[in-house]
This record gives structure tokens, C-alpha cells and sequence, in this order.
């Protein structure tokens, strides 16, 4: 009997920043609950990026406690650790070692004209430092040492895949095939969920309106009282139309949570008001993030565990990234480490 050859599955590479407010509801309605489902598809590594995020000035201790925090949200998310590698960016060294290597066959023109380090230059004009410019090479480094077949991104990530691609076919046109060139992923997206306050922007964690956006360890009461905040308008009707984008957000959101389809919404709500609909949307959101929320804070009650995962994850990531690096300093003609 001929074997069967079995399909590799392909490598995928996600990297979340460790900021104190994770994520918004339209995170976890968009993205987060996909997670889980991936990992059956795919072969998926899961890093932790701390390296990245001291391109902005950070308070070392509470950068700490958000690097466990994010740590803690994908497995709540659904990332099992044995199905796979969830790992802190700086247990990692080979990532700091490629990204130099790649610094130096990365063109300075190429790096000037990266949108994000414009807009965030802008934004920390008091620290416009080297890693801010040359954070998109350790981007490069984190995706290509891995091999990475797909990145998962958004819209504003994309040039970021673009120039690791660029610098790999440098790399590979000078020193023969080194690495897999990537492709961006766009993954299948959940319902778009508007700002609660300004229902034409997208909700966004870095909105300073504190009552435009649910974040997923929001506490009850406090997405309460922000969905009694949220704009609608003065018709008084629970029913979609293309004048009412704070109503049709609202309404989707309640369809989310809540598994019925739009129609079932408006007919559920004809008749009432706006007051008992904001209610019951907030009623349904917080008992939709509630079981996410709950395991996020049982798992910052053991840090242990935290360590253990991040401990065995980083020593099966150095592995695979060792097989990259040592391929490439011999390349460049790096004496070998005896």
C-alpha cells in the first residue's frame, strides 16, 4: 500500500504587544475568538513582543506585569501551549542577533519611508530614537528566523511584511536561498464594531474617550455605563437604517453577543426605547467577555504557571530560531561557535 503524503502545515507567526489595555470588543469579536480555531489549521507561534514595545519609554515594573497580562490573555484566548509555541520576544536572543545581521542589508531609504515610524514619531517627538526607526528590521528578524509562511495583519501592517519580504530577497539574492518569503494573512474577519461615542471610526483602544471602546477586562459596571453613553441619535427607533450608524453598531454588537440575527434584534426591541436597549446590549457584552475576563485574572494569580509556559515555549522557539541564525552567520561569514 503507497503512503500517504501528509500536507505540512504552514507556519504562522503573531506577535501582540504587551500594552496595559489588551484589547477592545472589536478585537475580541474581529480576531481573539479565531484564535483557538487556528491553531487546528495551522502550525502557530505566539510571541510576546516586549523588544518592540521599548521603542516608546515604558514604566519597567508595569511593563512587567503587562508582558504576563498579555501572556495570560492568549491562553485564555484558547492558545494551547502544546499545540502551540507562545513565547516572550527578549527570552529569545537569536531575534536581537538576526535583526543586527538585517540591519545591515536593510536600506535607510527603505526604513524612512515606513508610515508607522512617521506617525510615531510624531506622537514621541521628545524620542525619536534608533530603535524607533529600526524596529520594522527586528519585525523582519522576528518573522524570518522562523520561516514564517503567513503573518496575520491588519491594513496598517502590511508594509511591515512587504519589507521583510524585500530584505529576505536581498539576503537570498546575494547568499543563495536563506529564507521562506512571507505573505501577509488577512484572517476571516468578525462583524466590524464601531466607536460607542463616534460610531463612524472603528473602535480603538487608543481613542482617548475613555466611553468609546469596551476593552475586554472592562468590569461589568463599567461597560454598563458605557453603553448608556453611547451616541445613537434622536429617532428613537430600534431598527437599522443608513442615517442611524450608532444604532446599527449597537446592533450589531447585541447580535454578536447574543447570537441572534439583526432582524431578531429589532423585533425584540420594537416598541422600546433606546435606554432598555443600551441596557441590555451592556448586559449581554459583559456576559460575553465575563468567562475571557475571569481566566485572564485566575491566570495572573499564578505567575508560576505564567513562567512555566513562557519558559517551555522560549526553549522551543530558540530551537527552531538556531537553525535559521546559524544558516545565516555562516553565510556572512561568521566564524562558527565551537
Amino acid at each position: 500500500m503507497a503512503d500517504i503524503a501528509v500536507e505540512k502545515k504552514k507556519i504562522v507567526l503573531s506577535g501582540i504587544q504587551p500594552s496595559g489595555n489588551q484589547f477592545t470588543l472589536g478585537n475580541y469579536i474581529g480576531a481573539i475568538r479565531n484564535w483557538a480555531n487556528m491553531q487546528d489549521e495551522f502550525d502557530c507561534i505566539y510571541m510576546i513582543a516586549n523588544e518592540h514595545s521599548i521603542t516608546v519609554r515604558q514604566e519597567p515594573a508595569k511593563l512587567r506585569e503587562n508582558t504576563y497580562r498579555a501572556l495570560a490573555s492568549l491562553l485564555a484566548a484558547g492558545i494551547d501551549p502544546q499545540k502551540s509555541i507562545v513565547f516572550i520576544q527578549s527570552h529569545v536572543p537569536a531575534h536581537a542577533e538576526l535583526a543586527w545581521i538585517l540591519n545591515c542589508y536593510t536600506m535607510f531609504g527603505e526604513l524612512s519611508r515606513m508610515t508607522q515610524f512617521k506617525d510615531k514619531s510624531s506622537k514621541n517627538a521628545d524620542n525619536i530614537n534608533a530603535g524607533l526607526f529600526t524596529y520594522p528590521v527586528l519585525m523582519a528578524a522576528d518573522i524570518l528566523i522562523y520561516q514564517a509562511d503567513l503573518v496575520p495583519v491588519g491594513a496598517d501592517q502590511k508594509q511591515h511584511v512587504e519589507i521583510a519580504r524585500d530584505i529576505a530577497n536581498r539576503f537570498n539574492g546575494l547568499y543563495s536561498n536563506t529564507f521562506k518569503l512571507p505573505e501577509p494573512y488577512i484572517p476571516a474577519i468578525g462583524a466590524k464594531i464601531m466607536s460607542l461615542a463616534e460610531p463612524e471610526k472603528k473602535m480603538s483602544k487608543s481613542d482617548p474617550n475613555v466611553n468609546a471602546s469596551i476593552l475586554v477586562m472592562d468590569k461589568k459596571e463599567d461597560i454598563l455605563r458605557k453603553f448608556k453613553r453611547a451616541v445613537t441619535d434622536s429617532q428613537g427607533e430600534v431598527r437599522r437604517g443608513p442615517d442611524k450608524p450608532g444604532i446599527n453598531n449597537l446592533i450589531t454588537i447585541y447580535s454578536v453577543a447574543t447570537g441572534l440575527t439583526p432582524e431578531q434584534v429589532e423585533a425584540q426591541f420594537a416598541g422600546k426605547g433606546y435606554g432598555d436597549f443600551k441596557a441590555a446590549c451592556g448586559e449581554a457584552v459583559a456576559e460575553m467577555l465575563r468567562p475571557f475576563r475571569e481566566q485572564v485574572e485566575d491566570l495572573m494569580k499564578n505567575k508560576d504557571y505564567l513562567d512555566q509556559v513562557a519558559r517551555e515555549g522560549a526553549e522551543k522557539a530558540a530551537r527552531l530560531a538556531a537553525r535559521t541564525l546559524s544558516k545565516v552567520q555562516k553565510k556572512v561569514g561568521f566564524v562558527p561557535k565551537l
